[in-house]
């Protein structure tokens, strides 16, 4: 091939077998995201050459290319999870090194509304640490109406649902239904007057017509619901006495997913467990293995038709699953 070439003159040109330099083309095109023609022109040799020798890079293993399903895709627990639960979806979110599992779920809950979100909807969104997340996460909506379920909890370190239906506010073709009020109040009047001004009026009763709803649900521990640290000793004690094992959106229920009757379900201002069970699609977040025993009660009870758990909740749901199968093998 290089015949005509003298010695000085073929001794310059590039061994196009040469290891080391498969290897360094394979990184400009590869990694480095240089074309063939530019590389070709570089290391003095032709486009087709370039082409046979990555063919070659991969071949001998220099190269090996590997496809996999993305982390937030790959569900094989999510299926099992939602079969065993009767459930539309069961989404197990997952992130890499750089994000934290509560933001790999707020990712995941972002997604899985703005998938299901259609133009007109009533959308409810409740309040929680995750949920806000989410809501930062979202660029766009149909057009559609937002209703805020449930007053302000303030939370150190975060905001609350005051800010978050602002961002909502935000997004073009969306209408927002506000409550101006705190989640949690002193006495049950206050809750009752607050409930009868009419902007909360209103927001509450569109809670009636909603086509989807986002809500986060906890254990009754300080480690996984936010308002179990905002209330007293004398409300945490009348909620374990009931039975609480979960909470969602201020509302307490127990292990059946019923609503549990304490002095602190009259001084909520927000949506009723009730007007959940008749939302068509219920997506339930949930993080931390602290959760996942209420996860499990309010599927009891009919909340939610779909779940984004992060890996530690689905990872607790499924023991739980598991030992209620082996409880029923021995009986």
């Amino acid at each position: 091939m290089f015949a005509h070439l003298t010695a000085a003159e073929e001794a310059l040109v590039p061994d196009v077998d040469d290891p080391e330099l498969l290897r360094e083309v394979s990184v400009d095109f590869y990694l480095d995201g240089r074309s063939k023609v530019e590389i070709a022109k570089e290391r003095g040799l032709s486009r087709f050459q370039v082409a046979r020798m990555l063919n070659t890079a991969r071949d001998l293993g220099i190269v090996r290319i590997e496809i996999s399903t993305p982390a937030h895709l790959d569900n094989s627990t999510g299926s099992a999870l939602a079969q065993a639960l009767g459930v539309r979806e069961v989404i197990v979110s997952s992130g890499g090194s750089s994000t934290s599992p509560r933001d790999a779920l707020a990712r995941a809950v972002a997604r899985t509304l703005v998938d299901r979100a259609k133009p007109q909807m009533t959308i409810g969104v409740s309040w929680s640490r995750t949920i806000e997340l989410a809501a930062a996460h979202i660029e766009h909506l149909p057009p559609c109406d937002v209703v805020q379920l449930v007053g302000a909890q303030p939370v150190e370190g975060s905001g609350n649902s005051l800010e978050m239906i602002q961002r909502f506010k935000s997004l073009p073709g969306v209408r927002t239904w506000p409550i101006w009020a705190p989640l949690v109040v002193q006495d049950e009047a206050t809750a009752a007057g607050l409930r009868a001004q009419p902007q909360i009026a209103r927001a509450l009763e569109r809670a009636d017509q909603l086509d989807i709803a986002v809500v986060a649900v906890g254990g009754w521990s300080s480690e996984s619901s936010t308002v179990y640290s905002n209330v007293s000793r004398s409300d945490i004690a009348d909620a374990a006495a009931a039975g609480a094992v979960g909470e969602c959106s201020g509302r307490l229920f127990d292990d059946a997913g019923r609503l549990v009757p304490t002095p602190l379900d009259g001084r909520i201002v927000g949506v009723g467990l009730d007007q959940l069970r008749r939302t068509p699609e219920v997506i339930i977040s949930a993080h931390g293995a602290a959760a996942a025993r209420a996860v499990r009660a309010a599927v009891r009870g009919g909340i939610g038709s779909t779940l984004v758990l992060d890996p530690a909740a689905a990872g607790a749901l499924t023991e739980i699953l598991r030992a209620e199968s082996a409880a029923v093998s021995v009986d």
